[in-house]
């Protein structure tokens, strides 16, 4: 079997518009297409014994064991390599659960699509699962345990930790949209101008200062007895020397730390020892020149959590430890504690395992012990100086017991410290009395506090810390998104596009917008290139300043890997027709159009698909949305129009020379079409059918009529606002037309509006692309035929796949088709193709330069205009 290809998607995609997180490999299984699984002798025992597990796999028989079954009646080596993947991710802590293998146009060739939970592991999965289906067919050695433990190790690299994950989990509950902004803890929550950012436990609210001050443990130290608040006797050592006048002042026992740490690191406890206090010293110091050292404070462990200035949950901490039964030796004893079904690897489960590190060791030896030493029955050894959950130690949720005495103390803590997330480190006997009168102190003030002791203690009841984060950073009426158009569709989506962009620009908000021309804000190029993509989209949706997004969504991005956004608030179709068919699986129109539909799956329920009416394939996506739907067509008596405004539909609709909204039987006309420029005064109907699917966008957003009209009547096609879209040039003696048109319902269009002008010789510019398939390349030739009184082939940059030799022959065979003695000129590069056409150009011709890289034709084209025009050029070249 042979690995064609895995993506990768994170987006709504053509596998689903719901379950973002998507293998897809292309697998060829080569003979195995001939061996389904009940031809290989031993097949399903050899399986059963590896991975018992897959039993719970119902498969489409509904029934636990139902896998089993379809393996045992006979099926292909696709679906079981689907079993293995979901099943292994399962087994390495990741449980996903959906999966389906479906066969290419080519046989023997599979989509095999599998969920995951971090993407390299998905890939990891992915390569895995098909190398343990060999092995089984094979009766070769399998060692599972590794394979699993490398996804463990993966998953841990990867995952966001369960504070920051936490957070994120809540809001994703609360419909708020995220985004991962590097491959650490650093997280976007919402879109544009309403993002938020939380790193950990910090959040895009929390004050610098206070971090800092949280930071420098003797100020956070001073500020706090400055407030009367308990805190140990102390003072800052650098030296050996300042450490014996500390320990000669405060008396044993003591606590070294950095001035500068967290999370417990080079902090050494109960110090009795002058030798104990110099190598504590030297611990700290490798993470801060300065060093605490403050008497040691006996009691319990405790962690207070405060959210936006309020209490919301307190924990007990236990450092991981032992207990002796006086038979077993230590590492027997850890052996057990770790055999808790509850501990695992990392943070993925409630626990995690005890390993033994040079804490440990060090521990062991200052008590003589060894891991081979029997500890005495009911001893108790703890095997961590602090009591970090990631380090096996326990936590029991106190929530409910903490004095209101100790609750105001943390709430004005929190607030000296100016922290509105905030950790607590108390210790004392118990929080149930006030801590000044049970001898308790505060140990230290954390920002970024772990969430993972609250959110799930070994003991007591889980809290939902979370959510009160959320509630800081969206208090009620807050919004997290921005509104959202997304434009899809065969032709026409970049026009549509810009246009939207353009009236929501007028009418007073700062617009972000991708196009195949490059992505936009507020009408600055941010870069150049195609960029209909899914990181395109997220480079708006990242943008702090950008309040409304307008993106397009073409079919390559959407394949490859997904949209870039998980919801919309407008999803438009502009029509769907052959294109790019023949590519990654995408071999009719009809699947075509459900990669068109795919963000229409994506709306909000409140929101509208906006959908042609005039095009059966696009109308067809209203069926199974869950969001309204309105359409638009260029025929007012279209009867899918008058079915849907009878039942008091939106719809717009082309009538009697005014692009007209109809609500219902009432009709709202915005403007007449001989008044917007981008319809060439009625000419350019495929820019007629553009402009009425953009009011319909931005009417059902509330824009007011008249600030519509206002910005289709100062939207001018230009090369600045429509770059390659029906760009014209004016000569003295001819008129050149500069277009992207790159297929053939394209070129149809641009022939209909190219019919509508009086010329003796009309020439086009043209080329195929070589990915398209063999038919597609003759009949956009035939049409181009049907356009143009004379044809000049060039081709294009990037080949893709095809000789030019192939590409010409087969546009030539087109145009013969049409019209056998049609004058076609070969000239392969654009540049010199333009050249010859405007140096040939007799008197009163139209020139149609259908472009491959319109920045650059565009430049050739405006340098030819400016020599005409007197204008000083750089490079002249006269015509």
């Amino acid at each position: 079997m042979k690995i064609l290809d895995i993506k990768v998607m994170n987006g709504p995609n053509y596998w689903s518009a719901r379950r973002h997180k998507l293998i897809v490999m292309l697998l060829d299984l080569e003979e195995m297409e001939e061996r389904p699984t009940d031809k290989i002798p031993g097949f399903l025992e050899r399986l059963e014994k590896l991975m018992p597990s897959l039993y719970s796999h119902r498969c489409s028989e509904g029934v636990p064991g139902g896998f089993f079954m379809r393996v045992k009646e006979g099926t292909w080596m696709g679906h079981v390599i689907e079993h293995i993947a979901l099943e292994l991710q399962t087994l390495a802590g990741m449980d996903t659960g959906f999966g389906r293998t479906r066969e290419s146009d080519k046989k023997g060739v599979y989509h095999v699509v599998f969920s995951y939970q971090e993407a390299k592991a998905g890939t990891y999965t992915a390569k895995a699962a098909v190398r343990i289906a060999e092995a089984l067919i094979n009766g070769e050695e399998i060692d599972l345990e590794n394979d699993i433990q490398t996804l463990r190790e993966i998953r841990e690299d990867e995952r966001l930790g369960p504070s920051t994950g936490s957070i994120v989990e809540e809001a994703v509950r609360r419909k708020i949209p995220w985004i991962r902004l590097n491959r650490h803890s650093l997280v976007q929550l919402g879109y544009g101008v309403n993002q938020q950012r939380i790193q950990a436990t910090v959040a895009s609210t929390t004050s610098s200062i206070a971090v800092e001050l949280a930071c420098d443990k003797e100020e956070t130290k001073n500020l706090l007895e400055a407030a009367e608040i308990p805190v140990p006797r102390g003072r800052i050592v650098y030296n050996e020397e300042e450490l014996k006048a500390a320990i000669d002042k405060i008396g044993y026992p003591i606590v070294t730390k950095p001035v500068d740490g967290n999370h417990g690191k080079g902090a050494t406890t109960n110090i009795l020892t002058w030798e104990d206090a110099v190598n504590g010293l030297i611990a700290a110091k490798k993470y801060s020149r300065a060093v605490i050292c403050e008497k040691f404070i006996t009691g319990r462990d405790f962690r207070v959590l405060v959210i936006n200035y309020k209490f919301v949950a307190a924990a007990l901490r236990t450092p991981a430890a032992v207990t002796g039964d006086g038979k077993s030796t230590i590492q027997q004893l850890i052996d057990i504690v770790n055999s808790d079904p509850r501990r695992g690897y990392g943070h993925e489960k409630v626990l995690t395992s005890i390993k033994v590190d040079d804490f440990t060791n060090d521990i062991l030896q200052k008590k003589g012990y060894t891991l081979e030493t029997v500890l005495k029955k009911d001893e108790e050894l703890w095997l961590k100086p602090t009591a970090n959950l990631s380090t096996g130690g326990t936590a029991t949720d106190v929530t409910d017991y903490v004095h209101p005495a100790n609750i105001v103390m943390a709430e004005r803590i929190a607030r000296v410290i100016g922290l509105n997330i905030c950790g607590i480190d108390i210790m004392a006997e118990d929080l149930s009395t006030p801590i000044s009168e049970n001898g308790g102190a505060v140990l230290e003030v954390n920002a970024a506090p772990g969430f993972r002791m609250h959110l799930d203690p070994t003991e007591g009841l889980p809290r939902n810390v979370a959510e009160p984060v959320i509630d800081m950073l969206y208090p009620p009426g807050s919004s997290a998104r921005i509104p959202i158009i997304a434009v899809s569709g065969t032709n026409g989506k970049t026009t549509t596009t810009r246009l939207i962009a353009h009236i929501v620009k007028q009418a007073g908000h700062k617009v972000g917008y991708t196009t195949t021309d490059g992505v936009y804000v507020q009408n600055q190029l941010m870069m150049r290139g195609d960029c209909t993509g899914p990181v395109s989209a997220e480079f708006v949706l990242r943008d702090p300043t950008v309040d409304f997004a307008v993106l397009e969504c073409a079919r390559g991005g959407i394949l490859r890997a997904g949209l870039g956004f998980h919801n919309c608030d407008v999803a438009v179709v502009t029509n769907v027709a052959e294109d790019h068919l023949g590519l990654q699986g995408i071999d009719t129109l009809e699947k075509l159009a459900r990669v068109k539909a795919v963000a229409t799956q994506t709306v909000l329920p409140e929101g509208y698909a906006i959908l042609n009416a005039d095009d059966e394939l696009v109308y067809k996506m209203h069926e199974g949305l869950d969001c309204k739907v309105a359409y638009f067509s260029l025929d007012e008596h279209n009867a899918r129009i008058k079915a849907h405004c009878e039942k008091g539909g939106l719809a717009a609709v082309y009538e009697h020379g005014y692009i007209t909204i109809l609500k219902g039987n009432w009709k709202i006309r915005i403007d007449k079409v001989t008044d917007i420029p981008l319809t060439f005064s009625g000419k350019a109907m495929f820019n007629v059918a553009n402009v009425l699917a953009a009011v319909l966008a931005v009417y059902v957003r509330g824009f007011k009529t008249e600030d519509i009209q206002q910005a289709l009547e100062t939207f001018v096609p230009s090369p600045a606002l429509t770059p390659g879209r029906m760009n014209m040039f004016h000569f003295k003696n001819f008129t050149v037309m500069l277009d992207y048109a790159h297929n053939t319902h394209g070129i149809q269009a641009i022939g209909k509006f190219v019919n509508s002008f009086e010329s003796p010789m009309k020439v086009g510019i043209i080329a195929g692309v070589g990915d398209r398939r063999d038919e597609d390349l003759v009949s956009l030739g035939a049409e181009c035929a049907k356009i143009f009184d004379e044809l000049i082939i060039r081709q294009d940059k990037n080949l893709r796949g095809r000789t030019e030799q192939e590409i010409i022959d087969l546009m030539t065979e087109g145009i013969r088709s049409v019209d056998a003695d049609k004058k076609i000129t070969v000239i392969r590069k654009e540049s010199e193709a333009i050249d010859y056409a405007i140096r040939n150009a007799v008197k009163d011709s139209f020139i149609v330069v259908i472009s491959d890289v319109v920045p650059d034709a565009l430049d050739q084209v405006k340098r030819y205009k400016d020599i005409e025009d007197g204008v000083e050029v750089e490079t002249p070249s006269a015509p």
